[in-house]
C-alpha cells in the first residue's frame, strides 16, 4: 500500500471517529496525515497592498464516502493601524453533523510564535443564533478567540479543520472555494482528495486557475498551488452567473438526480397523515366548502399559511429532513420543509396532484451551470398541477388572497423536483407583469388661481406582492402608527405637500390602496426669456444617475447587465387649471416604445382642462447585451434630463 494510500485510510478512519462523537467543543490537536502543511511565504511585492496582507491562504479537502473534511489556514500581516479592527477569529460549525479541530491561532512577531489557543484557555463557545429575529433556529455553535496584544507588524496564523459527515444524504457532500481576497497573495493553494469509490466530480468558472490532476494508487487529487497571486475582479453590473469570477465547485453527488431522489423518501415519509389525524376534519371541512381542484388547493394554501407559524429549526436531522405533517400541525409551527409536507399531506388527500420543488432563493442565476448538490438549495415549495397548468403555493408567506390565478411564478429562476425516480434541474418561468404592481395617481387641483392654495389627492396602489407587504403591516400595526410613518416619509419626497389625512383600502384580491389627501404650495415662477409663469413638477428633469456603469478590464467585461424584472410602474400627475386650461400648455417628454428590456410610455398634454403628464415602465426581459449599455444610458440620460413643465397664458 503507497504512503499516499495509508494517508488517506487513516485520514478516513480519523474522520469517520471524529464525526461519530460530534460535539458542541472543539478539539485542539495538529493537522491530520493527509494535510501538507505550508511554509509561511514572504510578503509578496504589492505598493498597494490593503492594511491586511494575506500571506498564505491554504484550503485542502479529504472526500470519501462517509462525509468531507476541510482544512483551512489563513495567514495575515499587519501592514496599517485600520487592520487591527480585525482583532478576533471565530467559527461556526453544525454540532449535530460537524466536528472542529483548531490547530493554531499564533502571533508571530520578531521571529517568536505566541501561542493564543493555549488548549482552548481563552477560546469562548457559545450557542449563538444569529437569526433569531428571522425565526430561525439553527442550533449552529461558535467558537470565538480574541487576539490579545495584536500590533502593526504582526502576523497572525489561524489554522483549523472542519469534518462534516451527514447520514440524511448518505454521506454526499460538495466543497466551494473562491478568490477572493484583496491585494497580493503570497501563496493560495487549493487541493482535493478522493478516492476511487468516491464520485467526486468538480468545475470551475471563469479566471479560476487550470487544476493539475494526479492519482497515486487509488488516490486523487486536484492541486492549484499559485504565489504572488491576485484574485479576479467581478464585472459590475452582471447577471450571477458571470459575477462568479474565481471560483471551484466539488461535489459526490452523481447529479441532480441523486438530489432529488435522496431527499424524496424523507418528504413520502413525513406527509404520511395518522389514521386520526386531527387534520382530517380540516380536510373534510375544506372538500366540503369548495367544489372543484382550484378552490380545494387555494383553501389548502390558506389554511397552512394562517393556522401555521414560520419557524425554521435546522437542528438534529431539522437541516435536510422535513418534520411530519401532523407534528407540524400539533405544534403550529414549521419551516419551509414541514410546512411543505403539511400542504402536500392536506392536497394528496383532497385529490390534487402536487410536488416538493426545491430552489435558491439567493443568487438562484446559473443553478444550472453549478455542480449538483443539496447545499444548493436553501427553500422548498410546492407545485400543484391542475388542468394541465402549475401552480407555485409557498406555505411561509402570509396573506394570499383572491384564489390560485393571483400568484405569480416565483422569482427563483430554477426548481428541482422532489421525485423518487430522481429529477432534472427545470427552468422556472416568469412571465411579465399583466397590471402595474405600483399605481400612483397624484391629483392637484389648482382651478382657483396659480396664487391660492391647491387641494392635492394621491392615490398609491400596490398589486402582487408589494400589496400583500402593505396589506400585512396594516393588520398588524395600530393604524395612528402607520400614517405618522407615511407622512413623515412622504414630506422627505414632497415636502410642497402638507397632508392632511391618509385613507387605506384592500380588496379581495390583495390590491392596497393608499389615498392621501393634502394641500400643495404650487411655486408658479416667472419665465423671463418667455414672459409666462410656470409650474415645474418638482424633481422632474434632475437626470438620473448612469444605469449601467462602464466595465474596468477584467475577466466576462463583455458580460450583459442586469435590468430588473419583472416590474410595472405608472405615475400619472394631474393638473386641473384656472379658466379651464385655457390659454395653457405643457412641456415634457413624450415617448411611446422599447428602451433596452423595458416598454415605455411618457405622455405630456392638455385635455379637457387638465395638464397631464404619465410615466409608464414595464420590464420585458432580464438583461440587456453589454455592446447596448452606452446607448441605453444616454437615451434614459436625455429623458431624466427632460423637465415636466405647465406653462400658464401670458397676464395670467
Amino acid at each position: 500500500m503507497s504512503k499516499y494510500l495509508t494517508a488517506f485510510v487513516a485520514a478516513s478512519t480519523f474522520m469517520l471517529a471524529g464525526a461519530a462523537h460530534a460535539a458542541d467543543k472543539p478539539v485542539y490537536a495538529p493537522p491530520a496525515k493527509w494535510v501538507q502543511v505550508a511554509e509561511i511565504p514572504a510578503p509578496p511585492a504589492d505598493d498597494q497592498a490593503p492594511a491586511t496582507q494575506l500571506l498564505l491562504d491554504d484550503n485542502q479537502s479529504l472526500h470519501d464516502a462517509a462525509g468531507s473534511a476541510y482544512y483551512n489556514r489563513r495567514v495575515v500581516k499587519i501592514l496599517r493601524s485600520e487592520g487591527l479592527q480585525g482583532g478576533s477569529r471565530n467559527l461556526t460549525w453544525d454540532p449535530e453533523r460537524e466536528t472542529v479541530t483548531l490547530h493554531s491561532l499564533a502571533i508571530i512577531r520578531d521571529g517568536q510564535r505566541i501561542d493564543l489557543l493555549k488548549d482552548g484557555k481563552d477560546v469562548l463557545v457559545l450557542r449563538r443564533e444569529k437569526n433569531l429575529e428571522r425565526a430561525m433556529l439553527d442550533g449552529r455553535m461558535t467558537a470565538s478567540i480574541q487576539l490579545n496584544d495584536l500590533q502593526v507588524g504582526d502576523t497572525v496564523d489561524w489554522a483549523y479543520t472542519q469534518e462534516r459527515r451527514d447520514p440524511v444524504v448518505g454521506g454526499r457532500t460538495n466543497d466551494f472555494e473562491r478568490m477572493g481576497w484583496s491585494g497580493i497573495a503570497g501563496r493560495y493553494r487549493v487541493r482535493l482528495l478522493w478516492d476511487d469509490v468516491t464520485p467526486l466530480t468538480w468545475k470551475t468558472t471563469t479566471a479560476f486557475p487550470e487544476p493539475k490532476l494526479s492519482k497515486t494508487g487509488r488516490m486523487h487529487e486536484l492541486l492549484v498551488d499559485l504565489s504572488a497571486a491576485a484574485a479576479p475582479k467581478m464585472p459590475v453590473g452582471a447577471p450571477v452567473r458571470f459575477a462568479r469570477v474565481g471560483e471551484l465547485q466539488a461535489t459526490t453527488y452523481r447529479g441532480w438526480e441523486d438530489v432529488s431522489a435522496r431527499m424524496a423518501p424523507l418528504y413520502a415519509k413525513a406527509a404520511i397523515l395518522a389514521p386520526d389525524s386531527p387534520l382530517r376534519a380540516e380536510i373534510a371541512a375544506i372538500a366540503a366548502a369548495n367544489p372543484d381542484a382550484k378552490t380545494r388547493a387555494f383553501a389548502a394554501l390558506k389554511l397552512v399559511e394562517d393556522k401555521t407559524r414560520y419557524l425554521f429549526l435546522g437542528m438534529g436531522e431539522g437541516g435536510y429532513r422535513p418534520a411530519a405533517a401532523d407534528q407540524t400541525w400539533s405544534r403550529r409551527f414549521g419551516d419551509c420543509k414541514g410546512k411543505t409536507v403539511l400542504l402536500m399531506a392536506i392536497l394528496r388527500e383532497l385529490g390534487v396532484e402536487a410536488e416538493p420543488v426545491m430552489v435558491m432563493t439567493l443568487g438562484p442565476d446559473g443553478l444550472d451551470q453549478r455542480v449538483p448538490a443539496a447545499a444548493q438549495f436553501n427553500h422548498v415549495l410546492v407545485r400543484a398541477r391542475i388542468d394541465g397548468k402549475s401552480y407555485w403555493l409557498d406555505g411561509t408567506r402570509n396573506g394570499d388572497r383572491g384564489g390560485l390565478d393571483t400568484l405569480e411564478p416565483p422569482a427563483w429562476r430554477w426548481g428541482l423536483p422532489v421525485r423518487a425516480a430522481g429529477a432534472s434541474l427545470e427552468s422556472i418561468e416568469q412571465p411579465p407583469l399583466s397590471k402595474p404592481e405600483a399605481e400612483g395617481v397624484m391629483r392637484i387641483d389648482a382651478s382657483a388661481g396659480l396664487d391660492k392654495p391647491a387641494s392635492v389627492r394621491v392615490a398609491l396602489t400596490l398589486r402582487g406582492d408589494k400589496g400583500l407587504v402593505l396589506a400585512r403591516m396594516l393588520e398588524v400595526a395600530p393604524r395612528a402608527d402607520l400614517d405618522r410613518q407615511f407622512k413623515q416619509s412622504f414630506s422627505a419626497a414632497y415636502g410642497w405637500i402638507t397632508l392632511d389625512r391618509i385613507e387605506w383600502s384592500v380588496s379581495d384580491l390583495g390590491e392596497t390602496t393608499m389615498t392621501m389627501v393634502g394641500t400643495a404650495e404650487m411655486e408658479w415662477r416667472l419665465n423671463d426669456d418667455l414672459g409666462v409663469r410656470e409650474w415645474r413638477k418638482p424633481g422632474s428633469g434632475a437626470g438620473q444617475p448612469t444605469l449601467f456603469p462602464r466595465r474596468e478590464p477584467g475577466p466576462n467585461v463583455d458580460a450583459p447587465y442586469v435590468t430588473p424584472f419583472p416590474t410595472y410602474t405608472v405615475t400619472t400627475t394631474e393638473v386641473v387649471l384656472p379658466n379651464r386650461g385655457a390659454g395653457f400648455t405643457v412641456k415634457g417628454p413624450t415617448f411611446d416604445g422599447r428602451i433596452a428590456n423595458d416598454q415605455v410610455r411618457q405622455l405630456a398634454e392638455v385635455k379637457d382642462g387638465v395638464a397631464r403628464f404619465v410615466d409608464s415602465a414595464r420590464s420585458l426581459g432580464r438583461e440587456i447585451p453589454a455592446a447596448e449599455a452606452e446607448a441605453v444610458n444616454r437615451v434614459r440620460r436625455q429623458m431624466s434630463e427632460q423637465a415636466q413643465i405647465v406653462r400658464a397664458p401670458k397676464g395670467a
